[in-house]
């Protein structure tokens, strides 16, 4: 009988080979990336294993890819930690889609250089491609270069009696793509996973092309899409186990929420109307598993005339009374700041003079008082929202939610508390405060909305009592059945509906162990933030209040990243005394400690945040126009007489103050320079540091020539996202697509990390992307030196950055930077999390 044609593999350089267990480096001692072997060089050539085509090659040289005509694929790479030298010491003999015959040289390098300036020189040669493999000479030893070392059998060119030997290839039948974005990498490893558990050889087939089923590389090679038809072929003594198998997996989406095409002879009978799940966007992070609860505001009657004047007029006042009452009790059992502000905001709103001047009008017209409160709120709400920006069309939401308040009261109508079921999921086209305040946490478990952001007040609400929350849902999710079943996950922005029995035995799991992680987050808080392998990371909190900095500190925060000190000059009619400033400031710094850093953004308001007592021009796109640094240096009296309250902190904490918007030097310059002069005015003869944020694409592209000149620098992935995308964050339709994880946002954070540390400066992160756990093996792997969080996010943050290896960080984030996709970055991430939770110890209670 004829054996299989078998396919050598050459090694690529001489040297010591080493197991591949022994790698110091868990992206490639784990076989995540494919099995092969080390080579610690004494030659300094990289040559061709195989004959084939470069498919890949590094720019910086470091790394490159070889595929032969059967698909199989061979990955090198040269030292470990090696991208970190940009090219240094790397010549390239070879270019991407040149072929090349077996022997034949790929890249020089300088081992000196590289030994003395790389981690280490071991060499890895990897089958990416799943091949299973056999040695041909001892797993360990000396080795010259083109000596054969491995063996691969050739699938395609095996005899025909072998093929009989196996019994015949067995085919399934063919199959639509359920999955929304074909087999990407969280399915195709799903899918190649289960595929390894069989010892028959399988395929997966896409049109005229074939993948081997064990290699998650080749599934994803075959660029799949919703809808595509595949086909799933084995050649095995258990072949027709695995086609079974593996064609049903397929049609269930491999893991995934989808809908359900089976097979293509039946996809046509498939109801396209039918969903499954309804996607929005987060609000408030979080899952939960309840029953649909749809709750809506009734219109109210109300009689166009009034009585008389002097009545209505009388009317309209008690109403405002007892709405400010109850407004104040809500304030005074608020369980946090954020909820405390926004009822003030919404006494605020009872006081506005344009909305009185309004009503009283209409009551000396004859209106009644209803009539005339009604217009004067709907007429203003309606501008609000035509102007165009998300914080004026929440200020309308809150002018709805005032409007009604006084309405009510004014036609005696109570408030009816709902009457909620245990387990509930609310369901409205859009909540208000008010609603929400006196809910039954108990009993909600969380919120899906039409309308509203992830910056509204109901997500604020949401966020302060730790519910999962949805916003920018279709509008299809109004007619859900009350106590219909529904998932609710709004990490992935996702309402599921009516899951199935193994969806739901899967997030009881997923739900109970985040529970325990919970937990045990919070009796480590006071732990430092150390990597596995010893890497010190400063966890600090975002606030804007003492209270806040307070409740960060008990949390173990390391300190204050960002004091947002607009919170001084918001919701009020005249600027903050420099005495007030000064007690404040003063008060967080005792707060803070002479041991931690205490990070003041001077005042960032201006175009979407007004300030009543600065008048201000109207304008087109207020994201682009004075705001930030812009508005201070308008108005230097402003920046002046904060700089030097500011400064009255010095000596009680580890004062730092940060500039933001900056976009100029010039800038930069002008305000360091009014710093100063006010520093001289009070005789200190120190300065604090001083930096800026990096949050405008100009700022991160100028990272070099801003480095010299500050002391740090903070990166606002908020903004730096939307201004890099043209996105607005909040917009309805398009906040889903304004992700942080975008490749470009990604390579903006790389250029200010390296520029940076050029000049001896560290780098903060303080947008929402520091408080998102996925993202913390990415920023530490790009550089970032401290992570400033939101305060409920401290200890999860502190644990995330215990869990992962410095090492493993740097190897993802620079998979990661040569992506296309926000989407494909968070797979990437969400698998190497996958991985990487295998190695810690299981939590119990």
């Amino acid at each position: 009988m004829a054996t299989p044609q078998q396919l050598q593999l050459l090694a690529p350089l001489s040297g010591v080979l080493i197991p591949l267990d022994q790698v110091p480096d868990q992206v490639f001692s784990s076989r995540v990336i494919g099995d092969g072997l080390c080579i610690d060089p004494t030659s300094a050539t990289l040559c061709a294993p195989l004959a084939g085509v470069v498919s890949t090659v590094q720019a910086s040289g470091h790394a490159v890819s070889i595929t032969d005509d059967n698909g199989v694929q061979v990955l090198m790479h040269i030292g470990l930690d090696t991208v970190n030298l940009a090219g240094q010491g790397f010549s390239r003999r070879v270019e991407e889609g040149q072929r090349v015959e077996a022997g034949q040289a790929l890249i020089e390098f300088d081992a000196d250089y590289i030994a003395l300036h790389a981690r280490s020189l071991m060499t890895l040669m990897l089958v990416v491609s799943g091949e299973p493999f056999t040695w041909l000479a001892a797993p360990t030893g000396l080795v010259e270069t083109g000596q054969p070392l491995l063996s691969l059998a050739n699938p395609e060119v095996t005899s025909e009696a072998s093929v009989g030997a196996e019994g015949e290839r067995l085919f399934s039948p063919l199959l639509r793509l359920p999955n929304p974005n074909g087999l990407h990498a969280r399915p195709a490893a799903v899918l190649a996973q289960a595929a390894k558990a069989f010892s028959a050889r399988i395929y997966l087939h896409r049109q005229q092309a074939e993948a081997n089923a064990k290699s998650l590389v080749a599934i994803m090679a075959l660029q799949t899409a919703w809808g595509d038809s595949v086909q799933v072929s084995a050649l095995g003594e258990d072949a027709d186990v695995a086609v079974n198998t593996l064609a049903r997996l397929l049609a269930e989406g491999c893991g995934e929420a989808v809908t359900a095409p089976t097979t293509a002879a039946t996809v046509e009978s498939v109801e396209p109307e039918t969903l499954t799940v309804l996607r929005g966007v987060c609000a408030s992070p979080g899952s939960a598993l309840g029953q649909v609860m749809q709750i809506s505001e009734p219109r109210l009657e109300v009689n166009t005339f009034g009585v008389g004047p002097h009545i209505e007029r009388e009317t309209l006042a008690n109403a405002l009374i007892e709405a400010d009452m109850a407004l104040q009790h809500l304030r005074d059992i608020a369980g946090s700041d954020a909820q405390a502000e926004i009822f003030k905001a919404h006494q605020e709103l009872l006081a506005d003079p344009g909305l009185l001047d309004q009503a009283q009008a209409l009551i000396v017209e004859g209106k009644s008082a209803a009539f005339a409160w009604r217009a004067a709120t709907e007429s203003t709400a309606v501008l609000f929202q035509q102007l165009g920006t998300s914080l004026l069309a929440e200020r309308a939401a809150d002018l709805a939610d005032v409007g009604s308040r006084v309405l009510k009261l004014i036609l005696g109508v109570s408030e009816q508390a709902l009457a909620l079921p245990a387990g509930t999921i609310l369901i409205a086209d859009q909540l208000t405060p008010s609603q929400t305040a006196g809910l039954d946490t108990d009993k909600v478990l969380g919120f899906a909305t039409v309308g509203g952001g992830a910056t509204s007040h109901v997500a604020i609400l949401a966020r302060a009592w730790g519910l999962p929350a949805i916003c920018g849902m279709p509008a299809q999710m109004l007619a859900l059945a009350n106590g219909a079943q529904v998932l609710l996950d709004a990490d992935k922005g996702e309402l599921q509906l009516n899951p199935g029995a193994v969806v739901i035995s899967q997030w009881q799991a997923r739900h109970e162990r985040q529970r325990l992680r919970h937990q045990h987050e919070h009796a480590q808080a006071a732990l430092a933030a150390h990597t596995r392998d010893g890497h010190h990371v400063e966890v600090t909190a975002n606030v804007a209040s003492l209270s806040e900095t307070e409740q960060a500190m008990t949390l173990g925060a390391a300190g204050v990243g960002l004091l947002r000190s607009e919170f001084l000059y918001l919701d009020r009619n005249h600027a903050p005394t420099r005495d007030e400033q000064v007690s404040t400031y003063n008060a967080i710094a005792r707060a803070v400690g002479p041991a931690h850093n205490l990070v003041v953004r001077t005042l960032d308001v201006g175009g979407d945040k007004p300030l009543a007592y600065v008048p201000m021009d109207s304008e087109t796109n207020p994201f682009l126009g004075l705001r930030g640094i812009r508005l201070c240096l308008a108005r230097p009296d402003l920046l002046r007489e904060q700089f030097r309250a500011i400064l009255g902190s010095v000596g009680l904490t580890r004062l730092h103050i940060m500039l933001p918007m900056v976009t100029q030097l010039a800038e930069l310059r002008q305000a360091r320079q009014i710093l100063e002069e006010q520093a001289r005015a009070l005789n200190l003869g120190q300065l604090p540091k001083l930096g800026i944020m990096i949050e405008v694409p100009a700022a991160a592209l100028m990272a070099d020539r801003f480095a010299p000149h500050v002391d740090f620098f903070s990166i606002g992935t908020n903004d730096l996202t939307q201004y890099t995308l043209a996105m607005d964050r909040d917009h309805p339709r398009l906040a889903s697509q304004a992700d942080s994880f975008h490749p470009s946002v990604l390579r903006l954070i790389a250029m200010t990390v390296e520029a940076a540390h050029a000049h001896g400066k560290w780098v903060g992160v303080c947008g929402a992307m520091a408080s998102e756990r996925l993202a913390v093996p990415l920023l530490l792997g790009l550089g970032v030196d401290e992570l400033s969080v939101s305060v409920p996010q401290i200890p999860a943050i502190k644990a995330a950055v215990r869990e992962v290896n410095l090492l493993d960080c740097k190897a993802i984030a620079e998979q990661v930077l040569g992506l296309e996709s926000a989407e494909q970055v968070r797979e990437a991430l969400h698998l190497y999390h996958e991985a990487a939770a295998d190695t810690l110890p299981v939590l119990e209670n």
